[in-house]
């Protein structure tokens, strides 16, 4: 799943068993060659088990600067915001927290209705309260060059805004 700052679902694939890696569903998706293909302009963030890509920014593994510790510590700041959908999502359908007792097509079915009905009650402000949980955005933006190496966009993010 991909999330923004207001908790909504943008992307999910609910196609998956549960023991396969998120960096192997995010490689073999759809959203994935959209940004390999540089259609989309903007970066996700992810945890350290997937690749630091141009688009797809990850922790340094083992911070050596204070700029590094700081862009890490933004980074889980800003990260868990998934993670707080997946508890959104589980608080208000309970079924997948406990487990879907179907078919696994019929479990992916649930999975992406559940996404659907989770969204449309973020935008009426269903149980949450959305305008507290925006947060104040400026546009921010900078040109790395033709970087091919998300290390190296990484490393420019980190000099740029963190040090």
């Amino acid at each position: 799943m991909i999330c923004d700052v207001k908790y909504r679902i943008l992307n999910c694939v609910a196609k998956w068993p549960g023991s396969v890696h998120d960096s192997r569903i995010f490689r073999d998706s759809r959203i994935s060659v959209v940004f390999d293909n540089g259609q989309y302009k903007g970066f996700l963030l992810g945890d350290s088990g997937y690749p630091c890509k141009p688009y797809l920014m990850t922790p340094y593994p083992v911070p050596s600067t204070p700029a590094e510790v700081k862009f890490n510590n933004c980074h889980a700041k800003t990260r868990v915001l998934i993670e707080q959908t997946f508890g959104i999502l589980k608080k208000r359908f309970s079924c997948l927290s406990t487990g879907l007792r179907t078919t696994p097509d019929k479990a992916c079915s649930i999975t992406l209705a559940r996404a659907v009905l989770h969204n449309i009650g973020i935008e009426r402000n269903d149980i949450l309260d959305v305008n507290e949980l925006f947060v104040n955005q400026e546009d921010v933006s900078f040109d790395v060059g033709d970087q091919r190496d998300g290390k190296h966009v990484r490393d420019y993010i980190c000099q740029a805004f963190f040090s």
